[in-house]
């Protein structure tokens, strides 16, 4: 949304004070709002247009038989799981027991705040694609 979208409520207000004719003030007012009103039509329709691309491309992906093009999403969830399996089980484990064995050994560390962003986003929509399922939509 625009920035200027956000000043309509006190451009109106200031009309009031400006604008001492009722009617002129009223159509005035009546342009701010039919300006807001294309713009937020605008927005809309650039949303849907987004969305209906990348569906197409999605529903090309999906139709692929080669792994290398259909099958990049369940990749990126198969390396976050390791990731986090690794980061959050393995890692510990392995840590105590070189410990317990008086093997002290420095484990590699990943970058959990970015992982957690990739993995929340493919969970995020991933729970989305859940709602649709059980509202019956395709």
């Amino acid at each position: 949304m625009p920035a200027w979208i956000a000043l309509i409520d006190p451009i109106s207000r200031l009309l009031d004070k400006l604008i001492p004719d009722p009617d002129a003030r009223a159509r005035a007012q009546e342009e701010l709002r039919k300006a807001e009103r294309e713009e937020d039509l605008e927005a809309l329709k650039l949303a849907i247009t987004s969305d209906q691309a990348q569906a197409a491309s999605d529903q090309q992906e999906a139709g692929n038989a080669s792994l290398f093009v259909c099958g990049w999403r369940p990749f990126i969830g198969w390396v976050c799981g390791v990731a986090f399996a690794y980061h959050f089980i393995l890692q510990p484990l392995l840590a105590f027991t070189l410990m317990s064995a008086h093997r002290p050994v420095s484990l590699p560390a990943f970058d959990m705040q970015t992982l957690t962003t990739v993995l929340m986003g493919m969970l995020g929509l991933g729970s989305l694609r859940t709602l649709e399922k059980l509202r019956g939509v395709q």
